[in-house]
C-alpha cells in the first residue's frame, strides 16, 4: 500500500517542528479565521432575509441557497480555477474589453492563493451556518421583535441587538461544522496551493514516506478539532434562550418592494450562482465536449467502485446506528448514552487523521496474519485489510456514523414507548419489537440515513486517497487524479456524477423543510384564529 516505516535519522517530529509545522499551522489558522468570517456573513445575511422578509424569488432562493453543499470543495476550486485563470473567459473578457496584450499590463488576484481559498471554500461551506441561523431566526418570536419596534428600534438595530444574539449559539454551530470541513478539505487546498496540515498530513506521509511524521500531524489536528467540538457543545448549552420563542407568536416579516426586493434578492442569489451555477455550468460545458470520457474503461471502473465502498458503508453504518439507537431506547443510562455519543465523535475527525490512525492496527492485524497464514500454511497471504478496501469502509463507517445515530435518533423518538410496552405485554422480546414493530416505521428515515452516508462517502477524497487499495480508483480520486494533471475536461464528468448524486439529501432536506412550513402554516392559522377568537 504505502510507505508505514518512520523516517531514518533525526527525530521526524523535531524536523516537522522545524519545517513544516510553523507554515501549515499558521496557513490553517488563517484560512479557518478567513472561512469563519466568510461563512458567518454570508450564512447569516442570507438566513436572516430569507427567514424575515418577503420579496418575489424568496420560496424559490430558501432552498436554492443550499444547493452549494451538493458540490465538494474540491470540485468548485478546480471550475473557479478554469473561470478565473489568465486563459478563462474572466481575464480573456478583460483583456478584450480593455486591449490588453499580456498579465503584465494588468492587475488580477491570483486564483490560486490562501485568499482564493477562502473564498472558494466559503462560496460551499456557507450552508451550514445558514441552515442553522434560519432555523433560530423563523423561531423567535414576534413579541420580542415588537417590544424592540416599539421603543424606535429600525431594522438594522433589530437585527445587531436582539435578533443576532439570539442566533449566536445557532451561529456558533454553523461556523464550527463548516471549519471541521475545511479541516478535512485536502483536495481544494492542494489545487489551490494552500499547504495546510491536512496537506502536511498527505504530503508527509505520501511523499515522504513517513507515517509516524504524519501521525505527528494527525495528533496536532486532532487537538484542533477537539477544540472546535468543546466551541460547538460550549455554544450550544445556551440554546434555550430561544426555545421559549416556539411557544409565542412569529414574525410576520419585512415586506419588500422595488430596489430594496432587488437588493435582498440579489443578496441571496449571488451565493448561489457562485457557489452552484458557476461550477456546474462549467463541468457541464467541460462534460459536453468530452462525453467520449463516458466510456472510458478507467473511468467505469472509478464508478463501480465508488458504488461498492458507498452501498457497503451505507449498509454496515446504518446496521451498526440502528443497534447503537435501539440500545440507547431500551437502556438510557448514562453509559449507554455515552458510549453512543462516543461513537458519534468520528464526523468530527478529519479523514486524514482517520486514514493515518486506521492504517497503523490494519497494517499490524495484516501483519500478524500474514505470519500466522505464513506458519500454518507455508506460505503468506499478504496485506489482505489493506488491500481489500476493509480500511477504506472503516473508515468511512467510522466517519459518517453519526449522520445515522442522528437520523435513526430522531425516528425512534417520534415512536411511542407504549408501543413497546404493549408489545412486551404480548410476550415480544425487544429482538422482535424492532424487526416487528420499529424496522416498519423506521424504513422512511432508514432510507434517509442510508442515502446521506452514501452521497458522503461517494464525495469524500483525503481518507479514500489515503487507504484505498493499489490501483483502485473512485470517481472523488479519478477527479482528482485528472485535475492535477490539469485535465479538468477529463474529470468534468465524473465531477457532475458526484455533483448530480450529492443533490438527493437536498431534495430530503427540501421535502422536509415542505412538511416544516406546511405544519408551521397549520400553527399560525390556529395561532391567528385563536387570538381573535
Amino acid at each position: 500500500m504505502f510507505p508505514v516505516e518512520a523516517d531514518e535519522g533525526t527525530s521526524p517530529w523535531l524536523h516537522l517542528i522545524g519545517t513544516v509545522l510553523p507554515g501549515a499551522t499558521w496557513t490553517t489558522f488563517l484560512l479557518m479565521a478567513g472561512i469563519g468570517c466568510v461563512t458567518a456573513a454570508i450564512g447569516v445575511t442570507t438566513a436572516w432575509i430569507v427567514a424575515t422578509c418577503r420579496f418575489p424569488g424568496r420560496g424559490v432562493l430558501e432552498w436554492a441557497l443550499l444547493l452549494p453543499l451538493a458540490i465538494p470543495t474540491y470540485i468548485v476550486a478546480y471550475a473557479h480555477v478554469e473561470v478565473l485563470d489568465f486563459t478563462g473567459p474572466v481575464q480573456s473578457a478583460l483583456r478584450w474589453l480593455f486591449g490588453f496584450k499580456s498579465a503584465k499590463d494588468y492587475w488580477f488576484p491570483n486564483p490560486r492563493s490562501l485568499p482564493s481559498a477562502i473564498f472558494v471554500m466559503s462560496l460551499v461551506l456557507y450552508p451550514y451556518v445558514y441552515m442553522t441561523t434560519r432555523a433560530m431566526f423563523a423561531l423567535q418570536s414576534a413579541a420580542t421583535i415588537d417590544v424592540a419596534r416599539t421603543l424606535g428600534a429600525g431594522p438594522w438595530r433589530v437585527f445587531f441587538r436582539v435578533a443576532l444574539p439570539l442566533a449566536r449559539p445557532a451561529l456558533a454551530v454553523g461556523v464550527t461544522l463548516s471549519l471541521m470541513e475545511c479541516l478535512n478539505d485536502i483536495g481544494a487546498v492542494e489545487y489551490l496551493g494552500v499547504k495546510t496540515l491536512t496537506f502536511s498530513v498527505y504530503d508527509t506521509w505520501l511523499n515522504r514516506g513517513s507515517l509516524s511524521g504524519a501521525a505527528q500531524i494527525a495528533c496536532l489536528m486532532l487537538a484542533v478539532v477537539f477544540l472546535l467540538v468543546w466551541a460547538e457543545r460550549h455554544a450550544r448549552r445556551h440554546q434555550r434562550f430561544s426555545h421559549a420563542a416556539s411557544r409565542n407568536r412569529p414574525m410576520a416579516g419585512y415586506r419588500l418592494t422595488g430596489s430594496h426586493a432587488a437588493l435582498a434578492f440579489t443578496a441571496c442569489a449571488l451565493p448561489v450562482l457562485l457557489g452552484f451555477v458557476v461550477p456546474v455550468s462549467v463541468l457541464v460545458d467541460y462534460a459536453s465536449r468530452r462525453l467520449e470520457v463516458l466510456t472510458d474503461p478507467g473511468l467505469l471502473r472509478a464508478a463501480r467502485n465508488s458504488l461498492v465502498f458507498a452501498f457497503a458503508a451505507a449498509g454496515l453504518t446504518v446496521g451498526i446506528g440502528l443497534v447503537l439507537a435501539y440500545a440507547v431506547r431500551l437502556n438510557p443510562t448514562r453509559t449507554v448514552r455515552a458510549l453512543a455519543r462516543a461513537s458519534s465523535v468520528g464526523y468530527a475527525v478529519p479523514g486524514a487523521v482517520l486514514a493515518v490512525g486506521i492504517l497503523l492496527p490494519l497494517t499490524y492485524l495484516d501483519n500478524r496474519l500474514n505470519e500466522a497464514t505464513a506458519l500454518i500454511f507455508g506460505t503468506g497471504a499478504g496485506l489482505v485489510l489493506v488491500s481489500s478496501g476493509v480500511g477504506l469502509i472503516y473508515a468511512y463507517v467510522v466517519r459518517f456514523l453519526a449522520v445515522s445515530i442522528g437520523s435513526i435518533e430522531s425516528g425512534l423518538s417520534k415512536i411511542s414507548l407504549h408501543l413497546d410496552m404493549a408489545a412486551r405485554t404480548l410476550g415480544r422480546t425487544a429482538e422482535q419489537s424492532l424487526v416487528e414493530i420499529h424496522l416498519p416505521l423506521l424504513r422512511p428515515v432508514l432510507v434517509s440515513a442510508g442515502l446521506l452516508v452514501f452521497v458522503d462517502a461517494m464525495k469524500e477524497l483525503p481518507a479514500t486517497l489515503l487507504l484505498r487499495p493499489f490501483n483502485v480508483e473512485t470517481l472523488a480520486t479519478w477527479v482528482y487524479v485528472q485535475a492535477s494533471r490539469e485535465a479538468i475536461g477529463d474529470a468534468a464528468p465524473a465531477a457532475l456524477a458526484i455533483v448530480l448524486v450529492g443533490l438527493m439529501p437536498l431534495l430530503v432536506l427540501s421535502r422536509i423543510g415542505r412538511t416544516s412550513e406546511r405544519r408551521g402554516a397549520r400553527w399560525r392559522a390556529a395561532a391567528a384564529a385563536e387570538s381573535n377568537g
